[in-house]
């Protein structure tokens, strides 16, 4: 049994200098100190429809006031190391600000999906024993009352706050004068973020990242590592909610490492989008490859001014190579494919290591013992292609098995589950990831398909173990599978297939008030429910999945 790496891998990062020992919020304090007036939060324009408020442009030296009241806010509620403070906010100033103030008062901060309801919360409350929950009222939906009405079965939660409550907090709050020291207690070492992510098991499984796992990203984006894509004050804009490794590891922590102005954005709007890649002088950005495709194919596109940009990721689903040619020929854009998981796993398709623009969208760098030496990043990265029957090693090109990893960046265990942490960790420390990878070369491995049962729609994680489980709870369905139903727009949604008992009629609608009855997140729901005789299992009981994708086709 595996209970992830040990402290000699943690050990071996520390010596050879991959963990260095700073905190995110060390870093932006000195980012306050060394630019005060430099801009670095901007509100989304649409900021008004999305909690009522007027969006605001803050300086580093405002955003430090706000972070010292607010973080002396939470150290009057009691917080204080080790706690875990959960919130569920859009992408607006005052998210970020509430991640600052967390770490600034040495406390963990755990986002959740702003889709997230009480089936979601019971688990994460019973895995973190959170103290403090913050939220809002976001399209209708009251999150404050969902908790509280949680709370009475669930002693952890001592204080509930309104995004109200943390405006007023963060703009006139005082500061406690002790406020360094207990920063300064924090080390590289401790948990930064608990984010969250669904396999093949129904439960949400918790990533615990350390300040030290993100730190590594610096070799990545800082200039004066070899391969480090961006420059000190760089404009950065994610459109993905910052909740998880899209979110945070391409948005939040990138922010940090430069000092830049972060530009936000969310939900995704293309023409919101767009004007503000254009109108802020965005240098780096992310999307998903459907927005890239819309893009080239708008019908104004020769009109757009992206000169400022740089580099734009494309994540979540194959991109079309035709996509990264088009962006370097028309804007001299550096198009970068991105694959990463919650675990703290990542892979960058970059110029450095693939100059072929048409061959980066297709192909990753495989890291390794003894390859891709010269680019830091990839240096202690450590990777097998490993057979799914036997568990073999594979190095031939041409062959297909499950990438497992381990890295400066990845996380030890899950946090507060050991069963999980077991199942998904061998005896030697290496992840496996549950996808699937082709070996092309020495050097490069090519996305194949996900051996894990998940689902990801607009790059969240859908367990399909989740969504199969809540359905066979009613009377009405004997049976049921879900499965990716391919979408140009999300990448993929719910496939439900579903067998009736005694003849009983099973439609979306039926299925959409099951997961409403159940308060799912909206974004889990089956878009397409197909009824089905019986669903195909192998001699062992397992659903063939691949039978029931190919009858959606």
């Amino acid at each position: 049994m595996s209970s992830g790496f040990g402290k000699d891998l943690a050990e071996r990062y520390r010596r050879d200098g991959w963990w260095d020992g700073k905190t995110l919020i060390g870093m932006f304090l000195e980012n306050s100190r060394r630019n005060p007036e430099r801009t670095a939060i901007v509100d989304p324009p649409n900021k008004a429809d999305l909690v009522k408020l007027n969006p605001e442009r803050i300086s580093y030296s405002e955003a430090k006031r706000k972070v010292d009241s607010l973080a002396s806010y939470f150290h009057d509620l009691g917080i204080s190391k080790g706690d875990i403070v959960i919130i569920q906010l859009p992408n607006i100033a005052e998210l970020l600000i509430t991640y600052l103030a967390v770490w600034r008062a040495g406390a963990t901060i755990s986002p959740l999906p702003v889709q997230w309801r009480t089936h979601e919360l019971k688990r994460v409350l019973g895995v973190t024993k959170s103290p403090l929950y913050i939220s809002t009222e976001f399209k209708g939906f009251d999150h404050l009352a969902m908790m509280k009405s949680l709370s009475k079965e669930n002693s952890s939660v001592k204080n509930i706050v309104s995004l109200a409550d943390v405006r007023e907090a963060m703009n006139n709050h005082k500061v406690w004068g002790d406020l360094d020291d207990r920063t300064g207690e924090l080390t590289g070492d401790d948990i930064a973020v608990i984010q969250w992510t669904s396999g093949t098991e129904k439960d949400p499984k918790a990533c615990p990242m350390s300040h030290n796992n993100w730190g590594f990203l610096r070799y990545f984006y800082r200039p004066e590592y070899k391969g480090g894509i961006l420059k000190d004050g760089d404009v950065v804009m994610n459109p993905a909610p910052l909740v998880n490794m899209t979110g945070i590891g391409v948005g939040i922590v990138p922010w940090i490492m430069i000092a830049g102005t972060f530009v936000l954005h969310q939900p995704f709007d293309p023409t919101i989008y767009f004007r503000q890649l254009i109108g802020e002088k965005v240098n780096f950005t992310l999307a998903v490859p459907a927005v890239a495709v819309a893009m080239l194919k708008h019908p104004d596109v020769d009109k757009f001014n992206l000169s400022a940009t740089k580099v734009f990721l494309q994540g979540s689903a194959p991109p079309p190579p035709w996509t990264f040619v088009e962006f370097k020929k028309r804007w001299g854009i550096e198009s970068i494919n991105v694959w990463g998981q919650n675990e703290g796993t990542g892979l960058f398709s970059t110029k450095e290591i693939i100059q072929d623009l048409a061959e980066r969208a297709r192909s990753f760098p495989w890291p390794g013992e003894g390859k891709l030496t010269d680019v830091p990043f990839f240096k202690p990265i450590e990777t097998r292609i490993v057979d799914l029957n036997t568990g073999k090693d594979l190095s031939e090109p041409g062959s297909t098995g499950e990438l497992c990893y381990r890295s400066p960046m990845t996380v030890p265990s899950y946090y507060n589950q050991p069963e999980l942490t077991d199942n998904a960790y061998d005896d030697q420390g290496f992840f496996h990831t549950g996808d699937l990878f082709t070996i092309v070369d020495s050097n490069r491995i090519a996305f194949f398909d996900r051996a894990k049962d998940i689902i990801i729609r607009g790059g969240f994680n859908i367990s399909s173990a989740e969504i199969e489980d809540i359905a066979k709870r009613d009377p009405r369905i004997a049976d049921a599978a879900a499965v990716p139903l391919p979408d140009e727009k999300l990448g993929e949604r719910v496939c439900l297939f579903v067998v009736p008992r005694n003849g009983a009629v099973v439609t979306l609608e039926t299925v959409k008030d099951l997961m409403k009855e159940n308060d799912v997140a909206i974004y889990k729901w089956p878009e397409r429910v197909e009824t089905i005789d019986s669903i195909p299992r192998n001699p062992v009981g397992k659903a063939l999945k691949a039978e029931l994708k190919n009858k959606i086709r």
